[in-house]
């Protein structure tokens, strides 16, 4: 059976569970490994940790982390945010972590995608890609770095495309420019990629309905579908998003 997975992102700085609008006006929500484990037992099927800070100090803090949840969960989760070398990678993956998910580093050295697949499998590689609509066109994107502060200029297809070849097994794809809007996923852009590769490829970015949940998958096309302030503030359940999911006919773990 193809399940399409549910997956809560929690936004980690100094510790802390953090969210805001657009990447900005950030405020904290609770504890990571917590709140991780609540989801777990309300259904999710992943948990992706994003360091949003990941300084040397925050990369420590990341460790520590991963391997608390690593005791607590027993879902796979996903940590990102900072990394620049497989050193970085080990460390976290013998801290627990099922899977590392790069981003700027990976546009920066296209290589590092290669070098991770190689260590760990494709299957512990996530490209994580922060996408931005350009000015000349509905249907075009560029790629954001830096917490979506450095425009790269690299078109997002084509970079999606690179990424699969270079050894990604997932990609987590994110709209900036419906980040906590609760407006809904950027369907055309999650659907552009899922087509491009024959990786899965996670929609991330704008969630603020149930039917949101649904369209990601029947319209994006993706894989999985993630959110993160819907969860947080308490305004659906994972359980809530899978009954409502299973009812539009999409195949979800139960």
């Amino acid at each position: 059976m193809d399940y399409k997975k549910v997956i809560p992102c929690l936004d980690v700085m100094n510790g802390r569970v953090v969210k805001g609008i657009n990447f900005v006006n950030l405020r904290d929500v609770g504890c990571p490994v917590e709140m991780a484990a609540v989801y777990e037992s309300e259904g999710a099927d992943e948990v992706v940790l994003l360091d949003i800070n990941a300084t040397h100090e925050g990369r420590k803090t990341a460790i520590a982390m991963a391997a608390r949840a690593a005791d607590k969960l027993s879902i796979p989760f996903v940590v990102g945010g900072g990394f620049k070398d497989l050193e970085g990678a080990h460390a976290m993956m013998a801290a627990g972590a099922n899977k590392i998910s790069v981003n700027s580093a990976a546009v920066c050295e296209p290589q590092l995608l290669t070098s991770l697949s190689d260590q760990f499998g494709k299957e512990a590689v996530v490209c994580a890609i922060d996408a931005k609509q350009t000015s000349s066109g509905m249907d075009k994107w560029t790629v954001l770095t830096g917490g979506g502060r450095t425009n790269t200029g690299l078109d997002v297809i084509a970079w999606a495309v690179e990424a699969a070849k270079r050894g990604a097994g997932e990609i987590l794809l994110t709209s900036l420019d419906c980040d906590g809007a609760q407006d809904g996923y950027d369907l055309a852009l999650t659907r552009a990629v899922a087509r491009a590769v024959a990786i899965p490829v996670t929609a991330s970015g704008g969630v603020g309905k149930l039917e949101h949940f649904a369209e990601g998958i029947l319209e994006g096309e993706a894989s999985a579908v993630l959110a993160a302030s819907v969860f947080h503030f308490g305004q659906f359940r994972i359980r809530e998003v899978k009954e409502y999911m299973a009812a539009q006919g999409i195949s979800v773990r139960l």
